[in-house]
């Protein structure tokens, strides 16, 4: 169990560090397609991570831990 919650929190950081990356990206100095690929690559990224999430926890509780995640980065 201790060996789940460890690769919980490893993926629940994984994916607060690519949101705050995207959110640097969104409202950083960049712009145009480069910008938009950026962001894009984040969000494609935290998808996956939540996927990954998903089959450790549960899709329940994954959906909970991303909101939770989202809302305090």
């Amino acid at each position: 169990m201790s060996e789940n919650k460890s690769e919980v929190a490893c993926v629940l950081e994984q994916i607060e560090l690519e949101f705050q990356a995207a959110q640097r990206g969104l409202y950083g100095l960049a712009f145009g397609t480069a910008k938009h690929e950026f962001i894009t690559n984040k969000m494609e990224q935290m998808g996956r991570l939540h996927e990954k999430l998903q089959t450790i926890v549960g899709e329940a509780q994954a959906v909970k831990l991303l909101a939770e995640t989202l809302e305090n980065a």
